[in-house]
């Protein structure tokens, strides 16, 4: 099953914008107790300096306010938020383990899932399982070698990736409720590559729907856990039928590793599309999507369409293979029907 992706072509985020708002809980009055006014107002001040990027005066506010309230486990829950924003992953674990020793409730409170968040981040295999089970999710007794926690089967997701610049969603699977291995070809200005690891936020921007009825999260990138090794390349293919262009992605695949058409498998949206639940297209036939905006002569289904015609030979394709494999594939490919395939320009460019 093919299934759209796309990078966004319009209002790229800079610093945090009011998104991160989604993921903040400050609760001003409780039963037991009522925070301070003195508290309310360093803790209110705090973010709007985070929503303009001033971490280091947010911080110094946020530190005022669990001065002021030690014992309120919002003070810090807003602590350990703060530095997940700035990967500071140590005292994120810190001080939201100091959350969770406050909270009124057990189970399903977000100070465990931001737990859970640093815990993957530093690998901190037992406190990440920890937090997951607090939080409510179950867990398998399944360990790797590695001592982190195995058969999840948290399904599909998508994740975007560089979320602070050109913006890009693509397909992956979810190794954890933080982690995600991207499964698409990512175009080169993301920066990313096949087969990376990266680790993601727990509070979902936008969702992708499919024909069949299933909906899929989409998560933003915080950074990158894990490297990927092979290399991205972009080639030009002369594929006569779509049947040549599906038979190089199948080559790529049984050879362990991928080829995408991105000449198909990309479209241009801009921001707000991209964060809103949206049908991801699947297969590559005339359909007209008013939230493509993607121009002629440009990446995605509507840039490379001709009048009258579903399929235009030339094709620009996404490669992840080693150096030493892609020529031999790509040559491979074209052995198979010389008369309907060709290749030229080939270049690394992740």
């Amino acid at each position: 099953m093919r299934r759209k992706r796309e990078s966004a072509a319009a209002g790229q985020r800079g610093n945090p914008d009011k998104s991160w708002q989604a993921g903040i809980v400050r609760i001003f009055g409780k039963g037991r107790h009522r925070p301070s006014a003195s508290w309310r107002q360093a803790t209110d001040r705090a973010f709007t300096l985070i929503g303009d990027g001033r971490y280091e005066d947010a911080g110094a506010l946020l530190t005022r306010a669990a001065d002021l309230e030690p014992w309120l486990s919002e003070s810090w829950f807003n602590l350990a938020l703060l530095h997940k924003f700035r990967h500071d992953w140590e005292q994120a674990r810190a001080a939201g383990l100091r959350a969770v020793a406050l909270l009124d409730r057990s189970a399903g409170a977000p100070d465990w899932w931001n737990v859970g968040i640093a815990a993957t981040a530093l690998q901190d295999w037992p406190l990440a399982r920890r937090a997951w089970q607090a939080y409510g999710l179950k867990v398998p007794g399944g360990v790797a070698a590695t001592g982190e926690p195995m058969g999840m089967e948290l399904g599909s997701a998508a994740v975007r990736l560089s979320p602070e610049g050109e913006a890009e969603v693509v397909w992956g699977r979810r190794l954890d409720p933080a982690r995600i291995e991207v499964l698409s070809i990512p175009l080169p200005s993301s920066g990313r590559r096949w087969g990376e690891v990266v680790l993601h936020d727990g509070v979902p921007h936008g969702e992708r729907t499919t024909a069949a009825g299933h909906a899929y999260p989409v998560f933003d990138e915080i950074e990158l856990w894990a490297p990927s090794p092979v290399p991205t390349w972009v080639v030009l293919l002369e594929a006569a039928t779509e049947e040549d262009r599906d038979a190089l992605e199948r080559l790529a695949a049984d050879a362990g590793f991928a080829a995408e058409d991105w000449s198909s498998s990309v479209r241009l949206l801009c921001r707000m599309c991209s964060e809103s639940r949206m049908p991801s297209d699947e297969g590559d036939g005339e359909h007209l999507d008013p939230h493509d905006h993607s121009e002629p002569g440009h990446p995605g289904p509507l840039g490379h369409r001709s009048p009258g015609a579903l399929w235009v030979p030339e094709r620009e394709c996404g490669i992840a293979a080693p150096a030493g494999l892609v020529r031999g594939l790509l040559d491979g490919w074209v052995a198979d029907s010389p008369d309907s395939r060709d290749w030229r320009d080939l270049e690394e460019v992740c």
